[in-house]
């Protein structure tokens, strides 16, 4: 059973939400090379020292919540029943990830924008999806009958590291249609072509 969330709790999340929506509108007005820690902290009513305690550096103002949905990502595609493909296991993982967003779809493609158009963000993203691919590595493991050992399977990681690039390869691709194509049939087609 979930431990039920505390006030402290609720209230550390409002305002780490309302510090995002804040930093994510200065990017959008001036730009994010050009935005400060200090201007956001200013903006956002709190002093640096306390932006600091909840985001590490500004590219954590963009990419923090990776480590949250690294976890549900996880969870989910353990969660799938036995009988369910690696490959749809992957896919279910991703949809619920990529659905469970507390941001509107507008604003979930002004920070793939943002991720996809900037080096340090991008390299900041990539980073937090290693560690996804190898947090997932015995679920992956679990799923295709291989026994973990203390060197990841080739094969397991193979499937990850695919599925990882067809979803990055969509996204991206959203990102440059604007958000108007889908992103999931983008992922389909992307995944179809490297399984041939």
């Amino acid at each position: 059973m979930e431990k039920p969330s505390t006030l402290w709790d609720r209230s550390r999340q409002a305002v780490v939400a309302e510090i995002v929506e804040t930093a994510l509108n200065l990017f959008a007005e001036q730009g994010y090379e050009a935005t400060t820690m200090a201007q956001v902290a200013a903006k956002a009513g709190v002093s640096q020292r306390s932006l600091f305690r909840y985001f590490g550096s500004k590219e954590d103002l963009v990419c923090g919540e990776q480590e949250a949905l690294g976890e549900l990502l996880v969870a989910t595609v353990e969660a799938q029943a036995p009988e369910v493909s690696t490959w749809d296991a992957l896919r279910a993982g991703f949809t619920t990830i990529l659905t469970a967003s507390d941001h509107s779809p507008e604003r979930v493609l002004e920070i793939s924008g943002l991720i996809f158009t900037n080096a340090s963000l991008r390299s900041r993203y990539f980073e937090k999806r290693l560690k996804w691919q190898r947090s997932l590595v015995p679920a992956i493991e679990k799923r295709m009958g291989i026994e973990s050992g203390e060197i990841p399977d080739a094969r397991a990681m193979g499937v990850i590291a695919t599925v990882f690039a067809c979803v990055d390869t969509a996204t991206e691709l959203w990102v440059r249609h604007g958000g108007k194509a889908d992103a999931f049939e983008l992922y389909e087609q992307a995944l179809a072509a490297v399984r041939g």
